[in-house]
């Protein structure tokens, strides 16, 4: 839709009519302030046992539980198989899953099953590419966890593999299939905040949890973890309990704040926005407090240029993320327009759009006699600088998920099994996985090398 074009239709209808979600009321009043509901509605079945996805878990961690949790809830879909490098995550498996799963510690046995339709790779960062590329050349549908890779050039090897074999491969930004995403989205292309200027992005953590000093079980030794196959391509070094469990804090197998953080924001961003991402990033920032052998930095600020597209202007992105936040942390994500402001969550989206200030005030009058200045003012009325349908939408609008919404997480578990049943397509493939990804490491290559870095986001390549 043409910018102007999308302009007059927001100023013409203050919500959305979509089939999913729930439109607003016309908007009358000079300044407004209201709170609506958004909805979903989604096409469940009763499955035979003949016709439900099997399902299996490579690498039942955290994240991989968390996953497999989501996935379990969408009707018709069943755990056969998982897979984990420590013995206590297998007999954790059992006691979430039932006894009757199969469990082992190679990936490779899970590949290598018949009853497996789609498999989750949730293994940390370094191991993404070749599980990822095994299981689609096994003919498994794949759910790979964010980011898609840990390099630049792992991703174009997914593509390939991914287009020559057809399999499905969805990444795992589990917010991208949310309500607040896909409203969001639907307001953006109304022209609800005008031109885009900046995204404005931050996460802050004040625990050691939330900086990943995960716990490390009593019993974790040379025989319950398997060590030598978690390092696979990475550099050979001695058996070592806080690399295992806490792989993120190490660039050998992780891929840093940018890599865990930055990845979901720019999958809702260019979703958002219908963008391949930014073409320049400049990163700064350093390792402040928690100097516990990691040598990925706990506080980051990064700046990225998008370049002009058919989809929206040229703007700025600021990303910042702070594991020592001594306020106590929180979260945001702003869409900043000529127009108005989103801040959006995977359940909400907050909608705020102001008087532009185009006459002088006292502060730039002051310098002026009395007389002067009631001359300066005439002069302004002339003009009519704001008009009379700008004024009748300036105010602000909540959209809001309901409190039984199953969740951003669900929906794109959802996404992915309605897709593999050939009902439904897969809105974060893995060229959308590489530029989310990429967008992000590019945070680590300005940061390590010290200068800004620039991208091309179409061809997905460093310049």
């Amino acid at each position: 839709m043409k910018k102007n074009q999308s302009r007059r239709v927001f100023l013409k209808r203050a919500g959305l009519g979509a089939a999913a979600i729930s439109a607003a009321p016309q908007i009358l009043a000079s300044s407004y302030q209201q709170k609506l509901v958004l909805n979903r509605t989604y096409k469940e079945n009763s499955y035979a046992v003949n016709d439900q996805v099997n399902l299996a878990l490579i690498g039942s961690g955290i994240q991989g539980i968390y996953d497999t949790t989501s996935a379990l809830k969408v009707q018709g879909v069943k755990l056969v198989a998982a897979c984990d490098l420590y013995v206590g995550r297998l007999d954790r498996a059992k006691e979430l899953w039932g006894s009757d799963i199969a469990v082992t510690r190679d990936y490779r046995e899970i590949l290598n099953r018949r009853d497996v339709d789609a498999v989750i790779v949730a293994v940390p960062d370094h191991w993404h590419k070749k599980i990822t590329i095994e299981a689609m050349q096994a003919g498994k549908a794949v759910y790979c966890e964010k980011p898609m890779v840990q390099n630049f050039t792992e991703g174009h090897e997914i593509i390939k593999v991914q287009k020559n074999t057809g399999m499905l491969c969805q990444i795992g930004s589990q917010g991208m299939s949310s309500l607040g995403n896909e409203k969001a989205r639907l307001l953006y292309e109304d022209g609800a905040i005008g031109d885009l200027v900046m995204l404005d992005m931050y996460n802050d953590r004040y625990s050691s949890e939330g900086a990943w000093q995960y716990p490390i079980p009593p019993d974790a030794d040379p025989a319950t973890v398997d060590f030598d196959t978690f390092l696979g391509n990475a550099p050979k070094v001695p058996f070592d309990t806080t690399r295992f469990f806490r792989w993120r804090n190490y660039r050998d197998y992780g891929t840093g704040v940018a890599g865990d953080l930055f990845v979901h924001a720019f999958s809702t961003l260019n979703y958002i926005i219908s963008s391949n991402g930014p073409s320049r990033a400049l990163s700064t920032g350093g390792l402040r407090y928690w100097k516990d052998g990691r040598d990925v930095p706990d506080v980051t600020l990064t700046f990225y240029d998008y370049p002009k597209t058919e989809t929206h202007a040229a703007f700025n992105a600021s990303f910042r993320v702070n594991f020592i936040a001594g306020s106590g942390g929180g979260g945001g994500f702003r869409l900043i327009g000529t127009e108005g402001v989103m801040e959006i969550g995977y359940n909400s989206v907050k909608l705020k759009r102001s008087k532009l200030g185009m006459a002088p005030g006292s502060y730039s009058m002051i310098a002026y006699t009395e007389a002067t200045q009631a001359k300066i003012k005439a002069e302004y009325a002339t003009k009519n600088l704001t008009s009379r349908k700008s004024e009748l939408n300036i105010g602000e609008t909540i959209w809001e998920a309901p409190d039984d919404y199953k969740g951003g997480h669900y929906d794109h578990f959802y996404n992915f099994f309605q897709a593999i049943r050939g009902k439904g397509t897969i809105i974060q493939d893995p060229n959308f996985g590489l530029r989310a990804a990429g967008a992000a490491l590019l945070a680590n290559e300005s940061y390590y090398k010290n200068k800004s870095i620039d991208w091309d986001p179409n061809t997905m390549q460093l310049i």
